[in-house]
């Protein structure tokens, strides 16, 4: 176990449940290779539970069916969720070579059956609306980010995205965008308190029909 990490916190075994040994896994590969490797910062590893790895996996229920990660980097919150909810189908969409190789690596390391890697941009993808939920988080901005993730997702499916404090803001100055792409019951939604240190919030929306 690599020295820094912190210790796993006790709501980790409740939100992964039987695939706690996996997320276990990948979270010491993370903090072993990830700074090396240009996945994460100098001073993310003792704060990788709490900041991360958790923070990604309290959004499982939100997935159903095909889901996809935009702009997946060292798997957050892509690999966690697909750690966490094996029912779910994950595409990993991830432009940078290196990123691309890391996630492939664990995909095999940690067996997991239900993950497909794509090396390409968001707005590089050309197999249509064909996913039931898109999620991003830490990638860009709304009105950067809907552009290339909106178009994935099929009528009446959902975008989720892990957002910060401002995503209040975003939203305003996504206006625009959301009205483009016809987002319906737009909404921010405050996930894991009493569970998490500091919650998550979340960007709902539902494509038009």
């Amino acid at each position: 176990m690599p020295e820094h990490l912190e210790t796993e916190p006790a709501a980790a075994a409740d939100l992964f449940g039987e695939q706690i040994e996996r997320a276990r896994r990948f979270t010491s590969n993370l903090a072993t290779h990830g700074e090396e490797r240009g996945l994460i910062g100098p001073l993310e590893v003792p704060r990788l539970w709490t900041r991360h790895i958790l923070n990604s996996a309290i959004a499982a229920p939100y997935f159903h069916g095909r889901a996809v990660d935009v702009g997946s980097g060292a798997g957050l919150p892509g690999l966690v969720l697909a750690i966490a909810r094996p029912d779910v189908e994950w595409t990993l969409i991830e432009p940078m070579e290196r990123r691309t190789a890391w996630l492939s690596e664990q995909v095999d390391d940690l067996g997991l059956t239900n993950v497909t890697v794509a090396r390409l941009r968001g707005e590089e993808w050309t197999d249509g609306r064909v996913f039931d939920v898109a999620t991003a988080r830490a990638v860009s901005a709304l009105r950067t980010l809907l552009p290339f993730t909106a178009p994935l997702v099929r009528p009446g499916g959902r975008l989720v995205f892990l957002k910060g404090a401002n995503v209040g803001a975003e939203i305003e100055s996504a206006a625009k965008a959301i009205r483009k792409f016809g987002l319906e019951d737009v909404s921010v939604e405050v996930i894991g308190e009493g569970v998490l240190g500091e919650p998550t919030r979340v960007f709902v929306a539902t494509l038009g029909r």
